[in-house]
């Protein structure tokens, strides 16, 4: 699928972007607009569809265009390491990039997921990963992120499961111990585990993997890497499992876009303020926090 770079920014405005498809629904303009205008920094930042396919004329375009930096979402997180002259070192380390940044005429390449993530779970959810037994769900571009930053911050015990088994496995032979797989069959009496992280894309079709209910300790949290309707499957389903504490990933997506910007523009915006808007969005629509819109 082709895509085109909107023509009618102004000139001189510094140009940003997310790709993905579907992309349509994404919050990240919005979220850029916003600490641009809390910073007083000129930026225009708009959604661009393109899958893997048509990524690499998407981005040729939308550098010629004047584009300064780039998010990638699904399902471009790992299709975008061939297009970077050079990986920062957690982007290299994870195998995956959600954040581009133009040196010259080339891209760079970065991942700050992992570092979104921390960041929501410390500061708003109250739980820090370390010494805790965490099981991560998936072995994509996003979970390899994930699963990257947990081990950073010092967890006791990272177990990973999914669908295709041979994935998990190649994902803990770069992550090393205490990483280990663990079959999704298996996970009957594996538990119990104090974080249980979803980074698998079944949501987007409202499906969830199966969860015994022995996976969640007391007081346990689960965690869904998106948002909106995508998370409510897991979210629901690990509510139902006995999950003391079940979020999305609104928290992540707002720290994760700070640290792109602060990438770009060499300043970190504070997330509080816009943080609290979308959650009184939601409050206002009268959804669960699982099921906020996209």
């Amino acid at each position: 699928m082709s895509a085109q770079v909107p023509a009618d920014a102004g000139r001189d405005t510094p140009r940003y972007a997310v790709f993905g498809r579907p992309v349509a629904h994404s919050l990240s303009p919005r979220i850029h607009a916003a600490f641009g205008a809390q910073l007083g920094i000129a930026m225009d930042y708009r959604a661009i569809e393109a899958d893997c396919a048509a990524l690499p004329a998407a981005l040729a375009a939308f550098a010629a265009a004047g584009g300064r930096g780039a998010n990638l979402t699904l399902p471009l997180k790992q299709a975008g390491l061939a297009l970077c002259r050079q990986l920062a070192p957690r982007a290299r380390r994870a195998g995956s990039v959600n954040t581009l940044i133009r040196q010259g005429d080339a891209w760079l390449g970065d991942s700050t997921d992992g570092a979104g993530l921390l960041r929501d779970l410390r500061e708003r959810q109250a739980c820090n990963p370390a010494g805790r037994r965490v099981l991560l769900l998936g072995a994509g571009g996003a979970a390899r992120a994930a699963a990257f930053a947990l081990l950073d911050a010092g967890v006791a015990e990272l177990a990973v499961s999914n669908r295709t088994a041979a994935h998990a496995v190649s994902l803990v032979d770069a992550l090393g111990t205490p990483a280990h797989a663990i079959t999704l069959p298996a996970l009957d009496g594996a538990g119990p585990f104090e974080l249980v992280v979803n980074a698998t894309s079944a949501g987007h079709a409202g499906a969830v993997l199966p969860l015994p209910a022995s996976v969640f300790a007391a007081g346990a949290l689960a965690y869904d890497l998106s948002y909106g309707r995508a998370a409510q499957p897991f979210l629901t389903a690990a509510q139902a499992a006995g999950a003391a504490r079940a979020v999305n990933g609104l928290g992540m997506l707002v720290e994760q876009a700070a640290e792109s910007f602060a990438l770009w523009q060499g300043v970190r915006p504070d997330t509080a303020a816009l943080y609290a808007s979308l959650r009184a969005e939601r409050a206002q629509a009268d959804l669960p926090e699982h099921a906020d819109p996209r």
